[in-house]
């Protein structure tokens, strides 16, 4: 193979690839995801969007390791990763990341906050000097002072953390990050200025995000396709513009009819509709 078709080759390959995704956490139990299938393209953003307890976290902790899978299959850029051994999780640490809905649970209130930026690094056998090289290039990044490493968790707001949280996935440099409702605990003003900067760190790295909410305004915003993911099933996928402006599913309008919006009256209009929906589709829904 020349080096030209073996480039074409990478760039066809998906970053990552879930195939026929199976997770149960009780043999005799309904699966918490059940036979589901997406990919994901370098420089792209997959939205997953459904309401607590529709699986869509649990798909996210299977590809990051933290959620044994039944059956199926996940690829990252054309490795099954499926079942991979801790040694080989390790290994993928750098380039596989994750930003959680909480950041301020994870972050050590002992410890400054380079501390939690340069772990990852100190483990991959990075010298000091280019720990803190990295470090201070990836708080410029997210747009906080290059000194706040030198800051405890407590001296920062919310928003501030989830910053420091998305500092800490970029660190290592990764292809694909994870995005566990990260922007939902954030006030409305916050939610956006976090929402842009992943955006242009997305442009500007060439990052693959998987970003999971239940908020289907905040997935419009940032994912090219969505996903409506409802009881471990997908209900609708494709080009997110598309979904929202002419939506298929049922339970796809009850979720967009749930959108928080700042207009009182308009809140209370989606509302109603949203009531009238739900009892519609729980009318239609076959018995258990």
């Amino acid at each position: 193979m020349t080096e030209t078709s073996a480039s074409a080759t990478t760039e066809a390959t998906p970053l990552l690839e879930v195939r026929n995704l199976v997770v149960r956490f009780a043999k005799a139990g309904a699966p918490a995801v059940d036979d589901v299938s997406f990919t994901i393209s370098r420089g792209e953003t997959m939205g997953l969007v459904g309401e607590s307890g529709s699986g869509k976290t649990t798909i996210g902790r299977a590809i990051l390791g933290l959620q044994p899978v039944t059956s199926g299959q996940i690829l990252f850029e054309g490795r099954d990763i499926t079942r991979a051994g801790a040694k080989e999780r390790r290994g993928l640490q750098g380039d596989l990341r994750a930003v959680f809905q909480d950041p301020f649970s994870s972050l050590n209130p002992r410890r400054p906050i380079a501390d939690a930026l340069t772990e990852p690094l100190r483990v991959a056998g990075v010298s000091k000097a280019e720990r803190d090289r990295r470090a201070t290039k990836v708080l410029q990044a997210v747009g906080l002072p290059s000194n706040s490493g030198e800051r405890y968790p407590r001296q920062f707001s919310g928003g501030q953390r989830q910053r420091i949280a998305i500092a800490r996935a970029l660190v290592t440099d990764p292809r694909l990050v994870v995005c566990d409702e990260a922007v939902s605990a954030l006030d409305l003003s916050t939610q956006a200025q976090v929402l842009n900067l992943l955006a242009d760190l997305r442009a500007g790295r060439d990052l693959g995000y998987l970003f999971i909410a239940h908020d289907m305004a905040v997935v419009e915003f940032l994912a090219q396709r969505v996903i409506v993911l409802n009881r471990g099933r997908i209900m609708e996928q494709g080009l997110t513009t598309e979904v929202m402006n002419n939506p298929q599913h049922q339970y796809t309008r009850v979720l967009m009819a749930a959108s928080p919006v700042p207009d009182p009256d308009e809140q209370a209009r989606r509302r109603d509709i949203w009531k009238a929906l739900r009892a519609e589709a729980k009318a239609q829904a076959p018995a258990a």
